[in-house]
């Protein structure tokens, strides 16, 4: 196919799924398997979709299997029909700007992608670098003094139901980044090393931090998890916690780093959205994405997001 051969793809079936849509990803892969036809991690399922979060819409395709998702290549499709399928989605939350395909670029991807001898409108991505590497000059160590153009911060306790008016207002008051609500935040964080490659500590919340986090699982599943990392006594410690919606915020970064996120290198791009202890009023349940740079929410009933705990250093 002509596709595949501009691409180099590693799943073990190399065909387009054109049922396959953004909304029906969850059930099916973050739920390890939700049709009955993907059955082992290897898997790999290829469906195109539209990225609408820039100001032109893209027409991308998408490598996923079971926790695994890559945008494999950008196809360069006609602008004009690209709008089309958008506008006929109508409008759209500010958390669905991950679009279906409709019938007049499928038929268009038939005739001019997938069978066609020119590659020339398949742009490969490169797989972004998911490394837990600190950088070159990796992070100060645990008893460096906080810089003298620094001051600490204490994060002000929010409330644990929050509506998405006073979701706005507390980033704008607090000035944290959101790429929807505040683009311009900036919340500047001091991270030191804490030694044991599991943590690392801001010295401007006094906040100690997982460099990594708690695998995706629903709100009830991941509370249950905490309690039994802190039997465990992660790193040292049992009174590990979701963080509060400004916590988890204090996090995030205007720019992305080399992984791909809003997000400090030193922590790893294997949690890209996480719960934090607050719901949605009138229903739901809040995130952090550091992926889209963004708070999100999502209904409480449907399974999934990652952990990232804190603690008071």
């Amino acid at each position: 196919m002509g596709l595949f051969d501009a691409l180099n793809l590693s799943g073990e079936l190399k065909a387009i799924d054109w049922e396959m849509t953004p909304e029906y990803t969850f059930g099916t892969f973050e739920s390890w398997g939700g049709r009955e036809r993907v059955r082992s991690s290897r898997e790999r399922i290829y469906y195109f979709f539209i990225d609408a979060w820039g100001k032109e819409p893209k027409l991308c395709l998408m490598e996923r299997g079971i926790k695994y998702a890559r945008v494999a290549a950008q196809i360069l499709a006609p602008p004009e029909m690209l709008r089309r399928c958008v506008e006929g989605k109508g409008k759209v939350a500010l958390f669905e700007r991950t679009l279906a395909i409709d019938e007049e670029l499928k038929q268009w991807l038939i005739a001019n992608v997938m069978e066609g001898k020119d590659n020339s409108k398949v742009i490969p991505l490169e797989t972004e670098d998911k490394s837990d590497s600190l950088g070159p000059a990796g992070l100060p160590k645990l008893d460096s003094p906080l810089p003298s153009d620094l001051k600490p911060v204490t994060v002000p306790k929010v409330a644990t139901e929050l509506t998405e008016e006073e979701v706005e207002q507390l980033i704008k008051t607090l000035n944290l980044p959101d790429q929807d609500r505040n683009p311009t935040g900036q919340f500047c964080n001091y991270f030191v090393d804490n030694g044991d490659g599991l943590t690392v500590t801001d010295k401007v919340t006094g906040l100690m931090w997982q460099r990594g986090g708690l695998d995706i699982m629903s709100s009830r599943m991941l509370r249950k998890a905490v309690e039994e990392l802190n039997q465990q006594g992660f790193a040292g410690h049992n009174d590990w916690r979701l963080p509060t919606l400004a916590e988890a915020l204090t996090l995030m970064e205007r720019e992305t780093c080399h992984k791909g996120q809003h997000l400090h290198p030193a922590f790893s791009a294997d949690q890209p959205f996480i719960f934090v202890d607050a719901v949605r009023k009138p229903g739901g349940q809040w995130f952090v994405d550091f992926k889209q740079g963004r708070v999100y929410w999502a209904s409480g009933t449907i399974p999934g997001g990652f952990g990232r705990l804190c603690r008071r250093a």
